[in-house]
């Protein structure tokens, strides 16, 4: 089995595909990434790809393409990305195992850097 930098849930790949299917230009996929913002320190960014970018990482899960920018991998390494809505909001969520706190409004996020030996135990197993 791959060891992949993050996973999709069904949620997430399908409304990935219906962002792709619905861009008014040609879309391949998402990107993935992290950037400086918030009281918390860090955000997740999602952007489209029109064409990959050389260095990013490619996943492809449950039929669709994720990109993943490389200055986030040590920080998603074993996210699982969701899609949830409700009545009063909807937006991709990310459960990963390296973040260590949010901001009390949830717009910013603390995260670590993945322990690569749990990683290489990880992929040891798999």
């Amino acid at each position: 089995m791959d060891f992949k930098v993050i996973s999709l849930t069904d949620r997430a790949a399908e409304r990935i595909a219906a962002i792709v299917a619905a861009a008014e230009r040609p879309v391949a996929g998402v990107r993935v990434g992290v950037k400086n913002a918030g009281c918390a320190g860090m955000a997740y960014t999602l952007d489209y790809v029109g064409e990959a970018v050389e260095g990013d990482d490619h996943i492809r899960d449950k039929g669709v393409d994720v990109w993943v920018d490389p200055k986030a991998t040590l920080f998603l390494l074993g996210t699982s990305m969701d899609y949830e809505a409700d009545k009063l909001r909807s937006g991709f969520v990310f459960n990963n195992p390296n973040q260590t706190g949010q901001c009390g409004c949830g717009e910013s996020v603390e995260l670590k850097k993945a322990d690569l030996k749990d990683l290489a135990r990880a992929r040891a197993g798999s």
